[in-house]
């Protein structure tokens, strides 16, 4: 088996130390940067077999990192990843790739240009428990998807540099346009400002799709227990993915059908049907799919184009949130 590519991971938070044990576990972590001296020294302790660059531009400059995975504060990620490819670097950015469409298109053109990956952290895209509803989605076996809704709740990770939307709808979002195969039309949002004045705490979308799918997001950091929740209802089963069960309850199948029998509704139940799905830790898939398309060996389904998509969501739903009006998407 060939030698993993040799990876820095820039930013030492909660989920940047989740890259790190995965990075370091595949055997291609090569070097870390905090921009907080005593987290460089932290980690220079308990990890004294990887290299801590005190500048950024260390990593930039060392010919020996091949790509860079950035789990920063959300405003930084634009820069970083376009100081990254302009250094040769294959590139790595949690969610959201940026905060400016304009500029995550100048990103993609960039890392084309550059003959590099440019991949986006939309980490349940690889959970394998999505990767069996999307194969059951389309393969048929739910029929034609008439209804998506995701709940994305907890009480925390309350934030004053992006609000709830930007901090929980990205993957949910990044989930339904997989299984949609398209944009929505249009968009509708409203929320509350609970805890900071101008920083949404609540928010629920609407993505209209057309007359035949519709879906919609909520998302709250002001919620009593923790709630990660996509059901799917399609015109033959209906898909409930439950991020916070376990085992056999994450993925559950109901072959309920409604349908009109001349002016009769009729309800038909069926016992919940337990669907299987590898047993894997998602976060160490998307890693290994950022290190096999730095080989080139496969593209990644959160590409650069695939952010882009999420991003121009996520900013119709923000101007809906602002003007409480219905924000359509162009073509």
């Amino acid at each position: 088996m060939a030698a993993a590519p040799r990876i820095a991971v820039v930013g030492l938070g909660q989920w940047g130390r989740n890259l790190v044990r995965n990075a370091h576990a595949l055997g291609a972590l090569a070097m870390v940067y905090d921009d907080a001296p005593a987290v460089r020294e932290a980690f220079a302790v308990s990890h004294p077999d990887v290299r801590v660059a005190r500048a950024v531009e260390d990593i930039w400059s060392d010919s020996c990192i091949e790509g860079v995975m950035i789990a920063t504060p959300a405003a930084t990620h634009g820069a970083l990843a376009a100081a990254g490819i302009d250094a040769g670097k294959h590139v790595f950015v949690e969610k959201p790739l940026c905060l400016d469409i304009g500029e995550a298109v100048r990103l993609k053109a960039q890392s084309e240009k550059a003959g590099r990956v440019l991949m986006v952290g939309h980490l349940l895209l690889y959970h394998p428990a999505f990767r069996a509803l999307s194969k059951a989605a389309s393969s048929g076996a739910l029929g034609t998807l008439r209804y998506i809704y995701a709940n994305r709740a907890s009480l925390g990770r309350i934030r004053r540099e992006e609000n709830a939307l930007w901090s929980f709808a990205p993957h949910d979002i990044s989930m339904i346009l997989t299984l949609a195969g398209r944009m929505p039309f249009s968009v509708a949002c409203s929320g509350g400002q609970f805890l900071a004045v101008g920083v949404a705490d609540t928010t629920l979308s609407h993505l209209d799709f057309g007359t035949a799918l519709q879906a919609h997001i909520f998302v709250s950091w002001l919620h009593p227990y923790k709630d990660q929740r996509l059901v799917v209802i399609g015109s033959d089963a209906m898909v409930v993915f439950d991020d916070v069960e376990q085992g056999a309850q994450k993925l559950r199948l109901y072959r309920h059908k409604a349908q009109w029998d001349g002016n009769i509704p009729i309800v038909t139940r069926a016992d919940v049907e337990p669907v299987p799905y590898e047993g894997a830790e998602p976060l160490r898939l998307e890693c290994e799919a950022f290190l096999a398309a730095m080989r080139g060996e496969r593209q990644p389904p959160s590409d650069g184009e695939e952010g882009i998509r999420v991003l121009r969501v996520l900013d119709a739903c923000q101007r809906a949130l602002y003007t409480g009006e219905r924000v359509k998407l162009l073509p």
